[in-house]
C-alpha cells in the first residue's frame, strides 16, 4: 500500500473513468496526487491525498498555471500521467479541419505540453516517471475515427523521443495502451460498436478501469526503474493476433 510514497503525481482527465481510479489507486498507494481535469470530478474524491485543480490540456498557458502552482506547493512532480482524450468518430472524409484540430489539441498537443512543463521539473529533481495514455489504436486500425489514430499513433512515438531523450536524467517515459475499457467515453459508443470489440477480444469481455490503472502503476513506481520506452498493451488479447 505504499508503492508510491512521497510522490507527487500529476493526472490528467482524472475527474472519471481511467483517471481517476488512476489518481484513486496512486492516492491508495501513497502518493500526493493532483487530479486535474476541465470538469469537476462527480463525486467529490473521498481521499485529502487527491487534489482537485481544473486543467484545459490543450491550453499552454493552463499548463503553465497548474505546473507552476504545484511545484509552489509540494516542490516537486514525481510521475505525470497523461491521460486526458476524446474521441471522435467521423472518418476521413467526413473529417472537417475543426473537428481535426480539437482531437489532435487533445489528444496529442496536450501530452507534448504536459511533458515540456514537466521535463525541466523533473530533471531538477533527479529524475520521474511519464505514463502517456495511447490506445490500441495507435498501433493498430479500424474503419473511422481517422484524428484520434494519427493523435494515439503520434504519442506513441513521442513517448519513445522523450525516454531517449532524458534516459540519463533519469526520467522515464512510456505509454500505455488500453483495449477496450468500460469508461465514460466508450459508454456512449454505438452497442454495436462495443460488442464487436467484445467480440474481437480473445478474452471475450471488455476490460475495467482498475486494470488499466494498476499497469500504470507499475511504470510511475520504482518497480519499473529499468523500464522506459515501451508499449504497455492491456487489452485482453486484441494485439496479439
Amino acid at each position: 500500500m505504499a508503492r508510491l510514497a512521497g510522490k507527487v503525481a500529476l493526472i490528467t482527465g482524472a475527474a472519471r473513468g481511467m483517471g481517476r481510479t488512476t489518481a484513486e489507486l496512486f492516492a491508495d498507494e501513497g502518493a500526493t496526487v493532483i487530479a486535474a481535469d476541465v470538469r469537476e470530478p462527480e463525486p467529490a474524491f473521498a481521499s485529502d491525498a487527491i487534489e482537485s485543480v481544473q486543467l484545459d490540456v490543450s491550453s499552454e498557458e493552463a499548463w503553465r498555471s497548474v505546473v507552476s502552482d504545484v511545484v509552489d506547493r509540494h516542490g516537486r512532480i514525481d510521475v505525470l500521467v497523461n491521460n486526458a482524450g476524446i474521441i471522435q468518430y467521423e472518418g476521413l472524409e467526413d473529417m472537417t479541419l475543426e473537428i481535426w484540430h480539437r482531437t489532435i489539441s487533445v489528444d496529442q498537443t496536450g501530452v507534448f505540453l504536459g511533458m515540456r512543463e514537466v521535463v525541466p521539473v523533473m530533471k531538477r529533481h533527479g529524475g520521474g516517471s511519464i505514463v502517456n495514455i495511447s490506445s490500441i489504436w495507435g498501433s493498430a486500425a479500424v474503419s473511422g475515427a481517422h484524428a484520434y489514430h494519427a493523435a494515439k499513433s503520434a504519442v506513441r512515438n513521442m513517448t519513445k523521443n522523450v525516454a531517449m531523450e532524458y534516459a540519463r536524467d533519469g526520467i522515464r517515459a512510456n505509454s500505455v495502451h488500453p483495449g477496450y475499457i468500460v469508461t465514460p467515453l466508450t459508454e456512449v459508443q454505438a452497442p454495436e460498436v462495443n460488442q464487436l470489440m467484445i467480440d474481437t477480444t480473445p478474452m471475450r469481455r471488455p476490460g475495467q478501469s482498475i486494470e488499466v490503472a494498476y499497469g500504470t502503476l507499475y511504470l510511475a513506481s520504482d518497480e519499473a526503474s529499468y523500464v522506459t520506452g515501451i508499449e504497455l498493451v492491456i487489452d485482453g488479447g486484441y494485439l496479439a493476433q
